[in-house]
């Protein structure tokens, strides 16, 4: 497998591909990552990928308030009067369900982006920084890539390819794949800079709209950013612009690197064209977000994928498993695209708010809905996404989180292979015939089950399909189930 391009998505699907024990190499043109950090913070469905590589320990958790998500108000100035609060749309509720056995984490994107390299190069990944991709051409049986290093440039030979390589993305363009959506948006400038102001965070807010002035935020890490408008200046004005954001000029303030930012928002028309598949920002440009759509949507592109290369690589599954990948993750990004939109909170700086039903952000981390040859029961009459108590174990859906035991999730018994839960002899006779693992829980419940009843569940921890009751042939039925989610094809 070769992964061109070394931000979140690539390096998360080499990850992915290495914990799968499948060979893969990576290659990103920068030295290192950007000392401007794009994305900060990962969401809880993150959380929980990393988990089950086991990545979250040691990771710094989330300090977004359940129930409150990152809060955003209008200023004078970071110490001055304070007035109306950007509350989300739609509201954010506080619910009694827990939805998830992680946190989210509370970390940067150059910060997080190492920690995923190491963990990547643990499990065996080869990751060549510094390497730029020249060509790249495919036949039926593979991908030819001619890179080059520090020295002459060379050829890597791959089944297939991973395209991560940014929102521009050459590769993309190379394969003449289009996109769909607002296009460019508008430019800003940025200036990164080290403060001490954790005295106001205290009440949970983090961004901060100063008038006559930008978008001030944090980090988390004694780093902040203020967004200004698109033109040159000098060390000076930025300087001034920090002080009147802040509200006092007597701080000792480290400017660190400045930016500019090209906001636009599209998805591509397809996610994949022979062996070469799109991830992250080449495959889907989601403007930065409250409901964290940008890099996170990236990182599950890969882990999505990840499982099913894996799977055909190892003669486990068919080619046509594959196809499942843009008809899962293309209505995703879609979908972000849309809700982004739709929420006064979002980018609607020229136009009317789109007009679109709302989901909340329950819905949208824990409870996007695939319909693919790979999910047997998720019909076109159903939404595309609903919070998890909601779906109550509909295939095509995330499997529920409910603790089994102190410290033990049901998610912990996935994304090692195809899984029936179950409780019922006749189930664990069936699994052991069709080959998967089967993994006798109480909270049948949980999933829409009746006692008698099984959910199939794949390497990704999706629902692939359901039996809400014991039918007369159970083996004949989870094999013909099996057969038909583990190919792709109906």
């Amino acid at each position: 497998m070769l992964v061109v391009g070394g931000g979140l998505a690539g390096t998360s699907a080499a990850l992915f591909l290495a914990w799968r024990g499948v060979p893969v190499t990576l290659v990103e043109k920068h030295p290192g990552s950007s000392p401007h950090p794009r994305a900060v913070g990962f969401t809880a469905r993150t959380g929980e990928l990393l988990r089950a590589v086991g990545l979250e320990d040691g990771l710094p958790p989330s300090r977004v308030a359940k129930g409150f998500g990152v809060r955003r108000v209008r200023v004078e100035s970071l110490v001055g009067k304070r007035f109306e609060e950007t509350f989300w749309t739609p509201p954010e509720e506080i619910s009694e369900i827990e939805y998830s056995p992680s946190k989210g984490v509370a970390l940067a994107q150059d910060r997080m982006e190492p920690v995923l390299r190491d963990k990547a190069r643990e499990l065996g990944a080869d990751i060549r920084m510094s390497t730029r991709m020249l060509e790249f051409t495919q036949d039926d049986d593979g991908v030819t890539a001619i890179v080059q290093g520090d020295g002459e440039p060379y050829e890597i030979r791959a089944d297939y390819l991973i395209a991560a390589d940014g929102h521009r993305s050459p590769i993309r363009e190379a394969l003449g794949i289009t996109r769909t959506g607002r296009g460019h948006m508008h430019t800003s400038r940025s200036v990164l800079f080290r403060a001490p102001l954790e005295e106001y965070l205290k009440d949970g807010i983090g961004q901060f709209v100063v008038d006559g002035v930008g978008f001030l935020t944090t980090y988390g890490d004694g780093r902040w950013v203020l967004m200004l408008e698109d033109r040159e200046y000098t060390e000076a004005e930025l300087r001034q612009l920090i002080f009147r954001a802040i509200g006092r000029d007597d701080l000792d303030v480290e400017i660190i690197t400045t930016g500019r930012w090209t906001i636009t928002a599209g998805v591509a028309d397809q996610f994949s064209k022979g062996r070469i598949f799109l991830a992250g920002d080449a495959a889907h440009t989601l403007p930065p977000s409250r409901g964290g759509f940008g890099a996170n949507v990236g990182i599950e592109d890969a882990h999505n994928l990840a499982w099913k290369l894996a799977a055909v690589l190892n003669g486990e599954s068919r080619p046509s498993l594959l196809d499942t990948y843009d008809a899962e993750r293309r209505p995703v990004a879609s979908l972000c695209h849309q809700q982004i939109f739709a929420r006064n909170d979002g980018h609607n700086r020229d136009r009317e708010p789109e007009d679109a039903t709302l989901y909340d952000n329950n819905a949208m981390h824990y409870g996007v809905l695939y319909r693919s040859g790979a999910v047997l029961g998720a019909g076109p009459e159903l939404p595309p996404a609903q919070r998890p108590e909601q779906w109550n174990g509909q295939p095509g859906t995330r499997a529920p989180h409910v603790w089994i035991e102190p410290g033990k999730s049901t998610l912990d018994l996935f994304q090692r292979g195809w899984v029936l839960v179950a409780d019922h002899p006749q189930w664990e006779e069936a699994a052991h015939r069709a080959g998967v693992r089967y993994e006798r829980i109480d909270q049948l419940d949980a999933f829409g089950l009746s006692e008698k009843g099984a959910s199939l569940v794949r390497p990704d921890g999706y629902i692939a399909w359901r039996s809400v009751d014991l039918p007369d042939d159970p083996a004949t039925a989870l094999e013909a189930a099996f057969r038909t989610a583990s190919a792709g094809t109906r």
